[in-house]
């Protein structure tokens, strides 16, 4: 029987997440999987025609611990979750929560508390060299688990299909081996765009 993978979308969902399905097309055939859309499950599901920022306000006011809790109700049997961007800050305080977790992999997540409880699962941190809103090195220093930092891709890396076969690689590879908890600077070339 397959693992289970859990999926949280950054917080554009299904609206901006073609790029998801790449994901869902690698990661299928080894893991029983379950997606979500962070704004379905934070209930801003009407929101068509927003704004980044107007967004973001949404998951602020509320829209965050809407999202905790219909994650917690739906999903009662530990898992493997694979999140990206607000759909990890979701998870991690669903962890510290109860939420039964197997193990984190959280690309581009923001919005995480740095100091206090640390749940006692692997983690996987990934997060773009050109992020603007990537934690400080302080921060990655006291999140004590493992990091990679990917050169030449900011905030959206995870959309990149270079990027999705290398994280869909890591994660299978995480399933099967262990890793050890530093921080990684990853160069990873980017295509030429021929037109």
């Amino acid at each position: 029987m397959a693992e289970r993978l859990v999926v949280i979308s950054d917080m554009w969902g299904a609206k901006k997440g073609v790029w998801a399905t790449s994901y869902l097309v690698y990661l299928q055939q080894y893991f029983n999987i379950s997606y979500y859309d962070s704004q379905q499950l934070a209930n801003l599901d009407a929101c068509v025609d927003c704004t980044d920022q107007e967004l973001k306000d949404g998951f602020d006011h509320g829209g965050i611990e809407t999202a905790i809790g219909q994650l917690r109700q739906k999903e009662k049997i530990p898992a493997r979750y694979l999140t990206f961007g607000v759909g990890g800050e979701i998870v991690w305080k669903a962890i510290l929560k109860g939420l039964p977790v197997k193990s984190l992999y959280a690309v581009s997540a923001h919005g995480l508390p740095f100091e206090g409880q640390r749940p006692k699962i692997p983690v996987r941190w990934v997060y773009g060299a050109l992020d603007a809103d990537k934690p400080s090195s302080a921060q990655l220093v006291r999140m004590q688990r493992y990091v990679e930092i990917v050169q030449g891709f900011g905030q959206d890396l995870y959309t990149d299909d270079t990027i999705i076969k290398k994280i869909a690689k890591n994660l299978l590879s995480l399933v099967t081996h262990k890793t050890n908890g530093t921080t990684k600077v990853v160069q990873i070339k980017k295509p030429l765009l021929v037109s």
